[in-house]
């Protein structure tokens, strides 16, 4: 299916939409293609594409988190690293958009959306501590006028020196959680490139370190953050759903490239494209129905929005596995999108939410739900 007919699957979804989407993946084509070898490798972050697809409205369409999705979606179809990115500088617009700060969303809501200011979210290490994984790296206390926070938080992806990016931090004395906007630009705040990654590597990826950062009130999203974080967990987790389904989508059109020399041999192999075809079409339907309404708080809605995203992460490691089998030898050569395509779905059955954490997360709450039904 293409991503205009992703879109296509809503009926409130407008012609402009449609265009939208279209422009994306023409752009992702165009200005992705010719490198997204070296996006794999690192030598080249796409700075210039992210501005341009932010000049083409890419970061503004969180009004319906459906056509985000689906733009995703469509760089996804080219370039996994640079989907991974989109979803980055999407998820910052998302925690801006949905602040009530209205200082911070005049300051910074329309810079992000036009892809002006870059940049992408400090959650990973936040998200595995409020389920039990990890302890919260940053810890903050509050003076005038804001915070001042310190800590080290070991991966934080689409950043450079004026870049953006959301997390959150812990008030020592009250042991509440804060979340915020962090500025790379600021002196105290130092970055620091991680050790090669086996894919991905220019996708502007750091460890951070917080110096006793002043964080000022008008960088605030959330005090406290935990109402904030329910609120937009949902969107947060719908919005890598664009990762799964481009990569998905082009291991389908990479099966099907190798039809006509291989497909006498190929049709002995367990998986066929039109299996995962159809597979993929049942996840956007799905993904499209959740999405929109991420701001529903029912407990089923919540449970179906991870264990979409936990089929997913195990749907693009499958779809690609089975490129590179259709593939053969060929797909083993290092100049073919397979083995990228490969790399790229382990990561997205890596990238937080975790396919471990994403089935603790339904366990845990299994458990709770049994809790509350006994008493």
């Amino acid at each position: 299916m293409t991503t205009t007919a992703l879109l296509r699957k809503s009926d409130e979804v407008t012609d402009d939409s449609e265009s939208l989407v279209d422009r994306i993946a023409a752009l992702a084509r165009s200005e992705l293609t010719p490198i997204a070898l070296e996006i794999d490798e690192g030598t080249v972050y796409p700075e210039q594409a992210l501005r341009n697809l932010g000049d083409i409205g890419a970061w503004d369409a969180h009004t319906d988190l459906r056509d985000t999705i689906a733009g995703v979606s469509a760089i996804g179809e080219t370039c996994g690293s640079t989907a991974f990115m989109a979803w980055c500088q999407n998820t910052l617009v998302w925690y801006i958009l949905n602040s009530d700060n209205a200082a911070l969303k005049a300051k910074y809501l329309s810079a992000t959306a036009d892809g002006k200011v870059l940049g992408g979210t400090g959650l990973s290490n936040p998200m595995k501590s409020f389920f039990g994984i990890e302890k919260l790296k940053l810890k903050g206390k509050r003076i005038d006028g804001g915070y001042i926070v310190r800590g080290a938080l070991p991966w934080v992806s689409n950043l450079g020196a004026d870049h953006l990016f959301g997390t959150i931090f812990e008030i020592e004395e009250t042991g509440e959680k804060v979340m915020f906007i962090a500025d790379c630009a600021d002196e105290n705040l130092a970055l620091t490139p991680c050790k090669p990654f086996l894919a991905m590597d220019g996708t502007g990826t750091y460890a951070v370190q917080f110096r006793d950062v002043f964080i000022p009130d008008d960088r605030v999203l959330a005090a406290p953050a935990m109402p904030f974080v329910k609120k937009i967990r949902a969107g947060f987790i719908l919005m890598q759903m664009g990762m799964a389904l481009g990569l998905v989508r082009d291991c389908v059109a990479i099966m099907d490239s190798v039809k006509p020399s291989l497909a006498h041999v190929n049709r002995f192999l367990p998986q066929q494209p039109e299996d995962f075809a159809g597979l993929l079409a049942k996840m956007e339907a799905e993904t499209m129905m959740l999405a929109a309404t991420p701001y529903e708080t029912g407990n089923d809605y919540w449970r179906a929005v991870v264990d979409l995203r936990l089929r997913a992460g195990d749907a693009a490691v499958a779809a690609a596995h089975a490129a590179m089998l259709h593939c053969g030898a060929r797909g083993y050569l290092k100049s073919h999108r397979a083995q990228r395509r490969l790399r790229e779905a382990y990561f997205v059955a890596i990238v937080t939410p975790a396919t471990k954490q994403l089935r603790k997360m339904l366990a845990d709450n299994a458990r709770e739900q049994q809790g509350d039904s006994a008493n």
